[in-house]
Parts: C-alpha cells; structure tokens; sequence
C-alpha cells in the first residue's frame, strides 16, 4: 500500500488546538485519526498509520497509548493481521453482554437498538457484563436477531476466588466464590467449568490454600 501524506499533515487536523488545549501537545485527534482511516478504505497497520500522521519517535509510545484507548473504546478494532479498521466501517454493534442462567445471553447495544440473541456457543467467548462487540448474522429458529461476538472491548469479571484440586493429574478448581452477576450468566455449573472459565476468559485465581 502506498503512503501519501500532505507535507503539514497535522495543520489539516480540525481539532488540533483543542488537542493543544487539552494535552498541551498536538498529537492527531481521535476524529481525524479516523478519517485517515477511512480514506485509506482499507485496514492500516500501525507503522504506516503513524507515517500517515507525521507521527515521530518521541509520539510513538503516547500515540499506542491512545490507539489502545480506542480499542478499548470501540472506535477501532485490529484484524487478524493486527491491522487497525474502523469499527462503524465493519457494520459491527457495541454493547454489554447480559447472561442468562441457561447458558445463551443477550446483547444489550449502546445505542439503543434491538437486543440481539447470543447463543450458548458465543457465551463461551463473554460473561454476563463484558463490554463486546457485535456482528449480525441472522435469526435464530424462534425468529430473533442473532449475533457473533467478534471481540470483548471489557471485561465485567477479572477475578474469581476458589481452593484449587487436582484429581489424576487434572487441576480444578471448588468452591468458587462467584459474583452474583457471574452467577446469573453461568447458572447451576460444575467447579471444571469455572475453572475453565477462569483460563478462557484470561481471569486470575486467587486460591486458598487452605
């Protein structure tokens, strides 16, 4: 991909004395981070994103920063390739999960829209509260609006409490102390699923030693 940039790049930033104002520095503002990507029409990799931007060495590390906020927030997502694509380009729907004891969920959108159904499948990639987004794919038999989660902006839960076992050199955990939020989304489970569910979604164990 070829890599054109006006020679003041960020001098076309409508937001940059705000940015001036705010931060004291004229890093590219969000909303014109996005247009340039947008007029790429294609996923941008990171390096090429701060070419575009003027970005120098001495930004790189505030410039991650802020890319990694809007990750955080929706704004942008990486592909496979860890490319940056601009969410609303991707027709993708942010919102929070919201779990259901029988093991499918909802998503609950930001905007307001229809709620779409999760199913128990995709509950495997999110708990209950987990900030997600969203791709359409259809109805399900019963006529609702299905959807795939494609990746979890938040996590609700980061951390369960439980004694650890180990039974024919298998580990798992007991008597886990779940959250009644978590609960809601897992339902009546065994202690592996927790356990699981501790290593999938990247949760830490606090064990007892006890």
């Amino acid at each position: 991909m070829s890599i054109k940039k006006p020679r003041h790049v960020r001098e076309l930033d409508p937001y940059l004395q705000r940015e001036k104002d705010r931060y004291g520095h004229a890093l590219p503002s969000r909303e014109f981070m996005l247009q340039i990507l947008e007029e790429q029409g294609v996923p941008v990799n990171e390096k090429a994103l701060q070419s575009l931007l003027g970005i120098t060495q001495e930004e790189e590390e505030i410039f991650s920063r802020r890319i990694s906020a809007m990750l955080r927030e929706g704004q942008v997502m990486r592909n496979r390739k860890g490319d940056i694509c601009v969410v609303e380009k991707l027709d993708l729907i942010k919102g929070r999960v919201q779990g259901h004891a029988d093991g499918f969920g909802f998503l609950i959108p930001d905007d307001g829209s229809p709620d779409l159904f999760l199913s128990a499948k995709e509950m495997h990639k999110a708990l209950h509260g987990d900030r997600v987004m969203v791709r359409e794919i259809g109805v399900d038999r019963r006529g609702r609006k299905e959807g795939a989660i494609v990746e979890v902006l938040e996590r609700a839960v980061t951390q369960l409490v439980g004694r650890l076992h180990t039974d024919h050199g298998i580990l798992f955990v007991e008597a886990m102390v779940v959250p009644p939020d978590l609960k809601r989304s897992l339902g009546e489970v065994t202690a592996r699923r927790l356990e699981s569910a501790a290593e999938a979604f990247d949760l830490r164990a606090v064990i007892d030693p006890n």
